[in-house]
């Protein structure tokens, strides 16, 4: 009994994860047993789980840094923060895809069985405190992602898209498997904590090594250039709830995992993957902001602008301060409710049970519905970067952050590319104001009306109250330093 009392509060961190490993299991069960007539209720149970989930971390009191799992498993102000927003995007992609599934006839209950076990694989990225629960967690999300990416078996570019994502996934997992070997090969230590002691004495050729194949793994999972490649074409091939999902949550785990690799185990060499992050920001942002000009289809569209949104984000961390990180934290939050706001206007374009996924299909949606109109130019706006919508903000942080830490040029370089990005999201709403009107579309599904609503109200009136979204994210960075 005594043991039992004392193992109890110690997986208390994990309490999470635990409720959505064991409903999990529970879904696929029921799923099993029941066959595809239990989609939708495996659906309803699976939404329920991640809410009860994202309750849990919003109400655990967070005092410092607690760890578990032999310190493999850190618990903190900054995994609160981040999991809450993981947890938000997976909710979201159920919601999304319900309706989707249905009218498509691939209503299956292995879709939302398969978004909680990637959330979970997403939860234990947030956060790992070793390499080995990081790379754990890592391909729990990936294994369950590519699945998803292929869901619709019978689409060609949807099997063409998990095949892409599988390979050069597998590929990206290995480099980061040998940087973490390396790692530990000249520290002796998986633990981030032991990396930052070891480091102090030692940070020869070996460890650069390591960092920079550690670097390349973290900047496939972040969609950043130059391991950008897969994500045009699993983002335009994929089901569309299933591109949101990409855009959404595992950027989340991604941007959390990268800063506790590199701001938790290694502070003391940032002036080593500093310059990484340097060049890796830059040429994100400008790969996605010029390629993006000359596309037609809205999910490749919004494919270049997360490579550009995942560039500005960098910033943050290429400061390596805890400006830097809280600047990184709201610029996540933001365009969390800018993705996944786009996305459910996206999955409105349906007549006739045909899904329209290009932007001249936007044709004079102003006309036809203004409010959804209205809805998909605040999302533009503010993913331009245009004043007073949160978009704005969240570029407004990383760039002050990055001129305090005397990144004055990235700052500049991030500046122009917004300009750059603003001519393509500008040219979508033209389209929506401007042109001639097509035959109107079908009633958007209740699922993607409270997404959008949500996301609508962070993205239009973040600025008559930023002060919580911005506290949790300062709060988030102070634990890490």
């Amino acid at each position: 009994m005594t043991t039992v009392h004392s193992v109890l509060p110690s997986l208390a961190p994990l309490l999470p994860e635990l409720i959505l490993g064991v409903g999990v299991m529970v879904l696929i069960l029921y799923g099993a047993w029941r066959g595809d007539r239990s989609a939708e209720t495996v659906s309803v149970g699976a939404l329920v789980l991640l809410l009860v989930a994202l309750s849990v971390v919003i109400s655990q009191p967070v005092h410092g840094r607690v760890t578990t799992l032999s310190g493999a498993f850190v618990s903190d102000a900054f995994s609160k923060v981040m999991k809450s927003l993981v947890l938000l995007g997976s909710s979201a992609t159920i919601l999304l895809a319900h309706d989707f599934f249905k009218r498509e006839r691939i209503d299956r209950f292995e879709f939302p069985v398969l978004i909680v076990l990637c959330t979970i694989g997403m939860m234990v990225m947030v956060s790992a405190n070793d390499l080995i629960a990081l790379y754990l967690g890592l391909e729990l999300q990936s294994l369950a992602a590519y699945v998803i990416a292929a869901f619709h078996r019978d689409d060609v570019k949807s099997t063409e898209a998990g095949l892409k994502y599988f390979v050069l996934g597998a590929l990206s997992s290995g480099m980061l498997l040998y940087g973490a070997s390396l790692v530990y090969g000249f520290t002796g230590t998986v633990s981030f904590p032991g990396i930052v002691s070891a480091l102090n004495e030692n940070a020869g050729f070996g460890i650069v090594l390591g960092i920079v194949f550690l670097a390349a793994g973290v900047c496939f999972k972040l969609a950043a250039v130059p391991f950008h490649m897969w994500t045009p074409d699993v983002y335009e091939g994929s089901p569309t709830p299933v591109t949101a999902f990409f855009a959404s949550a595992p950027k989340m785990a991604a941007v959390a995992m990268t800063v506790r690799v590199f701001i938790g185990a290694m502070p003391d060499v940032t002036a080593i993957w500093q310059q990484i992050f340097i060049f890796v920001s830059v040429v994100s942002m400008a790969l996605g902001s010029f390629a993006a000009i000359g596309q037609t289809s809205i999910k490749r569209l919004m494919a270049y602008s997360s490579i550009a949104n995942i560039g500005y984000a960098l910033i943050g961390l290429a400061c390596g301060s805890e400006e830097g990180i809280s600047g990184l934290v709201t610029y996540m939050i933001i365009y969390l409710a800018m993705t996944l706001g786009t996305f459910a206007i996206i999955l409105s374009l349906r007549r006739r049970d045909v899904m329209f996924e290009k932007i001249e299909d936007l044709s004079g949606l102003s006309r036809t519905h203004p409010w959804l109109a209205f809805c998909l130019a605040a999302m533009m706006f503010s993913l331009a970067g245009i004043p007073p919508l949160a978009g704005f903000f969240a570029k407004f942080y990383v760039f002050a952050a990055a001129i305090k830490a005397g990144l004055v040029t990235l700052a500049v370089i991030g500046v122009v590319t917004s300009v750059v990005g603003a001519y393509y999201y500008l040219r979508v709403v033209r389209i929506m104001y401007f042109d001639e009107p097509k035959e109107p579309y079908e009633a958007m599904a209740p699922g993607l009306r409270v997404v959008l609503a949500l996301s609508s109200v962070v993205v239009v009136l973040f600025f008559l109250l930023p002060g919580p979204l911005v506290g949790a994210a300062g709060r988030a960075a102070k634990s890490l330093f």
